[in-house]
């Protein structure tokens, strides 16, 4: 049946333009009135192809929209299988993420997030490649594919990050000879100009939290009102322009408690102006959120997101993920603070409390 109307669908989008044509042909060639020179016969015939090019246009206009409704179909379908719906619990961890774009029409962005339980702890990627549409997807494709073998391959997190600068290697390679100039083909983001922010965060079953980060914002930690950088160790450059150096020690960023959340996100939220050019202080809007309701992974990235779109007016200049981890494990793990054991206990909790909470951090 499907093999039947796809040549009926071709025969009716080239026979209706044609039968608009030899209509006009046939009125001009044919028709008495067409052949006179009078004021009402020209007012007649320029009516008659009036009409028939308003109906080739309408007819032109809605073929257009069709397959624009079609291509819109297909790259937000590959888009959500790329970038599928993260579980809302993962290994004790409630998870919720949400993506902004800054075209209203545009379905394929350049931002990537997943987060995975492995043997070797919860493994999340959050990143950003530059530009959009099909060549930003393919680069995410490349990334996100690498990652996801990679995290349950790799015990080592610096690993990992290796396994996804030689994906992107590849498929920048494999890009590089499409955009060759004997293709003719003139690239809207060349290769050379390429790069991805890359963030990785690995978290442990005592909830410690170890990350190597590429050229991205570090997250923001929530602790009931409290909101701070996770780390603040100068990040290693981003993948592409630049190689990974030799040694690549991941950075120790404490642990994540019961009850304490990680806000992961790219560039544009904290880089979205309101209508004065002011930033969007996104610290501000966590802790609001954090005050004003249950702290939960949902509700607070719904505060945030509708606290974006009323300082941007509806209209973010850049493409917004964002991904929020809550740690809601039964038990808490403490981290080991100098001169104490490591403790799991009630006492041990409020002991441990009155201690420095993230002496890891840098």
């Amino acid at each position: 049946m499907l093999g039947i109307r796809r040549p009926l669908r071709r025969a009716l989008s080239l026979g209706l333009p044609t039968a608009w044509g030899a209509t006009a042909i046939t009125y001009k060639l044919a028709c008495p009135l067409a052949q006179q020179d009078g004021l009402g016969a020209r007012i007649v015939t320029s009516a008659v192809f009036f009409a028939v090019g308003t109906g080739l246009i309408h007819h032109v206009r809605q073929r257009l929209l069709r397959e624009l409704r079609q291509a819109r179909r297909v790259a937000g379908a590959a888009q959500s299988v790329l970038l599928r719906p993260v579980p809302p619990r993962v290994d004790g961890l409630d998870v919720a993420a949400a993506r902004l774009s800054a075209d209203r029409g545009a379905t394929v962005g350049g931002d990537l997030y997943e987060v995975i339980a492995t043997e070797h702890g919860v493994r999340v990627v959050m990143g950003d490649v530059r530009g959009h549409g099909l060549p930003a997807l393919g680069t995410v494709a490349a990334l996100l594919g690498s990652f996801r073998e990679a995290a349950h391959d790799e015990p080592d997190l610096g690993r990992v990050l290796r396994r996804l600068d030689r994906a992107l290697a590849r498929h920048l390679r494999e890009r590089h000879r499409e955009e060759h100039p004997a293709n003719g083909r003139t690239p809207d983001h060349p290769v050379a100009e390429e790069f991805v922010t890359v963030l990785l965060l690995e978290l442990d079953g005592d909830g410690e939290v170890r990350a190597l980060n590429c050229g991205h914002p570090w997250p923001y930690l929530l602790s009931g009102t409290d909101v701070e950088p996770l780390a603040r160790a100068d990040p290693l450059p981003p993948l592409g322009p630049f190689p990974l150096p030799a040694d690549l020690a991941t950075t120790p960023c404490g642990h994540l408690r019961r009850g304490e959340s990680l806000l992961l996100y790219t560039d544009g939220a904290e880089d979205a102006r309101d209508h004065r050019g002011r930033f969007f202080s996104l610290p501000a809007a966590l802790a609001k959120a954090a005050h004003d309701h249950p702290v939960s992974p949902q509700q607070v990235l719904c505060a945030v997101v509708r606290a974006l779109l009323r300082h941007t007016s509806g209209r973010p200049a850049d493409d917004v993920a964002l991904l929020v981890l809550r740690n809601d494990r039964a038990r808490a793990h403490l981290s080991r603070v100098p001169g104490g054991d490591l403790s799991g206990s009630a006492e041990g909790a409020g002991a441990a409390t009155t201690h420095p909470r993230r002496t890891a951090r840098p």
